[in-house]
């Protein structure tokens, strides 16, 4: 940008350098600060890469098959060969933002937006799940060291002469990570990898970032940058959720940091606010334990206490659903209270607030775990979450107002996958059954009082699902395009079928004619259809020599009749071969027909020669020797396995109920179907056929298990044999019933 001329040096005390030299407009302890950052970083990315080999290696050792393993291989070498190059661009990157610092009315540097979950349905699998691993990464090191981050951010501000935010900082959590994705563009590695290699600069590199900010800090104090600036109070590593967000503020300056708080304060009230709602609601469900004694007065927990009576119930949630039946966590809570303050001497219980959060989670769950959406199978795996997630909401009262929460998203995602899983016999070896099982027993083992687990599960998820999601649309899109090449064949067969008829009907013609047309040249025609379609020139070619060829062996009186033959047969001869060829008909068959049709043909010429002969006006037509059929039925041409098109036994009128549900089906969407009184299917609908009306079904692989036509479907949702399954977000669902069945108890009291 040609504007040198008005740019004013914020350093007063340095000198007038060239204009041409950019590095001149920064001030000698800018360039300290960037100095001392880049070889801390540099070092930090050599142990990331040091021990990369290391972890790479130990995945490859616990890979569950050839293709895993070989992927950790490969990309062990692919990090070796590009490491080198990887540091480089990333330093590189790190010396651009700094450069670009001390510009006039230069824009920020490029870098990925952050976000947040309610914007990762808009990105593409591979981008949300690196988004969600991004988002988490910076999130920790903002709850931190997020306020010594907002402190460089500040100091910074009054040396350069653009405004610089937290997120625009060169040496914060956002553009570093930003940096460090685009250095690694080059490296062909799926997405389970770059996520360990992700993970891989969080532990290395990111885990150092107090470090990083108190020295750049010191040297800007050391400097007389805002030495009087005062530091806050260290908050605990536990202590997250809204609160933290103080510590991410955006701003650099203190205008902008007061509105990021006000809005803070803002959302904490918004959050206040919902549950106070629902507070409301759940006074009717309160339930008054008397105390043990007439002048005992009740002592409640702290709500950290609370945490840790529950991470002691934890560790006893029963695995079967029987066994969950009669696990009333309210009662369980109750009796361990009871043991506590005989204990203690003190009648104890849990405080209101945290009682409204148990009883709140308590009929979230009843719902869960009563919902016909979720497969039997996986509903006892589920149910041993509540815990889990009533320990978040103990934490953390935006679990019920806000939707991208991690640990609420975490039991969508579950619900979501399992929504098509069919519960075989071996479904505890089943993928997706482990992998649930895994976040379980981790949660369960785990989880004491930090939810940033609910985040590291949910990235690990998303991966998982994201790669069986990739595998399944893969082969669903090969079942579509089989299924509509069926149908094109299936039409195509149709109009063949029709033209047969239509020539064949009703005539007696010599068997071997009859057997070649239906047998092989339906064939020729069948092929000439589906390639060049039925209006062309081509498919009129495929007509022209079968309505030749039946002309060529029926007998004629008109006298013109024997040298339309004569001109006929070699034309007519070449083109059934060309198209008997072409087919890829029998030889041995084609030779053996051509034999028999030059017999007839001899036969033809026989009969003129007898016409002609002055006294043949009562002559008798010659012998046939070929032996003559007389097709007096309709010829059906079916493929081998193949049924005939639609379901013609049963017709339901277009405004039948059962016909409107069967309109209303969308592809994407989920059923449940009952083949008989043991099995159900899960299914979603791949496709619907528009030509043939097929509708077809495919399971969570992808792969092809039911078809049915648009009458054959009405019939099993008349007798009630079908169920659509809501694939609408399973806590968001449990939570509006909930909320539901609590305005209708106000209401009724």
């Amino acid at each position: 940008m040609q504007n040198d001329g008005k740019v004013v040096p914020l350093n007063k005390g340095a000198p007038e350098q060239a204009p041409s030299s950019p590095l001149a407009r920064l001030p000698v302890v800018l360039l300290q600060v960037r100095d001392k950052a880049a070889q801390q970083l540099k070092e930090a990315l050599q142990a990331l890469f040091d021990n990369a080999d290391d972890t790479l290696f130990e995945m490859a050792d616990r890979a569950h098959n050839n293709v895993e393993q070989n992927i950790f291989f490969e990309a062990m070498r692919d990090l070796r060969l590009k490491r080198k190059s990887i540091e480089r661009c990333f330093l590189d990157k790190f010396y651009e933002a700094f450069l670009r610092l001390g510009q006039y009315e230069v824009s920020a540097p490029e870098m990925a937006p952050a976000m947040t979950f309610d914007k990762l349905a808009l990105v593409h699998n591979d981008d949300l799940e690196r988004t969600v691993a991004v988002d988490a990464m910076v999130s920790k090191v903002l709850s931190r060291d997020g306020f010594a981050l907002t402190q460089l951010t500040t100091r910074l501000n009054t040396l350069i002469p653009q405004r610089l935010t937290d997120a625009s900082n060169p040496m914060g959590p956002t553009v570093l990570c930003d940096f460090f994705l685009q250095a690694g563009r080059s490296l062909g590695v799926e997405i389970k990898v770059k996520l360990i290699i992700l993970k891989l600069f969080e532990k290395y590199v990111l885990i150092d970032t107090d470090h990083l900010y108190d020295e750049a800090n010191q040297l800007l104090i050391a400097g007389g940058v805002l030495p009087d600036l005062k530091a806050a109070p260290a908050r605990r590593v536990s202590d997250r959720g809204p609160a933290a967000s103080v510590r991410s503020t955006q701003g650099g300056d203190t205008a902008e940091a007061m509105a990021t708080v006000s809005a803070n304060r803002q959302l904490d009230k918004d959050v206040q606010e919902v549950f106070a709602a629902l507070q409301e609601l759940l006074l009717f469900v309160r339930s008054v334990s008397p105390p043990p004694e007439p002048n005992a007065e009740a002592k409640p927990i702290s709500s950290h206490d609370l945490l840790r009576l529950l991470s002691h119930l934890q560790q006893y949630v029963p695995a079967t659903e029987a066994a969950q039946d009669d696990f009333d966590l309210r009662i369980q809570l109750e009796q361990l209270l009871a043991r506590v303050s005989m204990k203690s001497g003190k009648f104890r219980v849990v405080c209101g607030v945290d009682e409204d959060v148990i009883n709140l989670i308590a009929m979230l769950f009843e719902f869960i775990l009563d919902d016909r959406n979720l497969p039997d199978s996986l509903k006892a795996l589920i149910g041993r979450l509540q815990i889990p997630m009533l320990k978040v909401a103990v934490l953390d009262k935006s679990f019920f107002s806000r939707g991208s929460h991690p640990a609420r998203r975490l039991l969508n995602e579950i619900a979501s996958a399992a929504l098509g899983w069919g519960g075989r016999d071996d479904y505890q070896r089943d993928t997706l059954y482990l992998r649930i099982e895994q976040i379980v027993q981790r949660l369960l083992n785990d989880f004491v009082d930090d939810p940033a687990i609910f985040s590291e599960l949910l990235v690990d998820f998303l991966a998982f699902t994201g790669d069986e999601r990739r595998r399944s649309e893969l082969l669903e899109q090969r079942t579509r395009d089989a299924e509509e090449g069926r149908a094109r064949a299936e039409l195509a067969r149709q109009r063949v079928q029709q033209e047969l008829n239509r020539r064949l009907l009703g005539k007696t013609l010599p068997e071997v004619v009859v057997r070649l047309l239906q047998e092989a040249w339906s064939k020729v025609l069948l092929l000439t259809c589906l390639k060049h379609g039925d209006q062309s020139p081509e498919w009129h070619a495929g007509l022209g020599a079968m309505d030749d060829l039946i002309w060529s062996v029926e007998l004629h009186e008109e006298p013109e009749a024997r040298q339309r033959l004569l001109d006929l047969v070699p034309g007519l001869l070449k083109s059934l071969r060309d198209g008997l060829t072409s087919a890829a008909f029998d030889p041995f068959a084609t030779g053996d027909f051509f034999s028999q049709l030059e017999g007839l043909h001899v036969q033809a010429f026989q009969y003129f020669a007898l016409q002609q002969d002055d006294r043949g006006e009562h002559s008798p037509k010659p012998a046939s020797t070929a032996e003559m059929v007389a097709v007096v039925e309709e010829i059906v041409l079916i493929s081998p396995g193949e049924q005939p098109l639609g379901d013609q036994s049963v017709r339901l009128a277009d405004d039948d109920e059962a016909v409107l549900e069967v309109d209303k089906l969308r592809v994407g969407c989920w059923v449940e179907i009952q083949e008989d009184e043991d099995h159900k299917l899960r299914c979603k609908l791949a496709a619907i056929i528009e030509p043939t009306g097929r509708y077809v079904f495919v399971n969570r692989t992808g792969m092809k298990v039911l078809e049915k036509t648009r009458m054959g479907l009405a019939v099993e949702f008349r007798r009630g044999a079908v169920r659509l399954l809501d694939d609408a977000l399973l806590f968001d669902r449990a939570l509006e019933a909930v909320i539901g069945n609590l305005r209708r108890l106000k209401g009724g009291a």
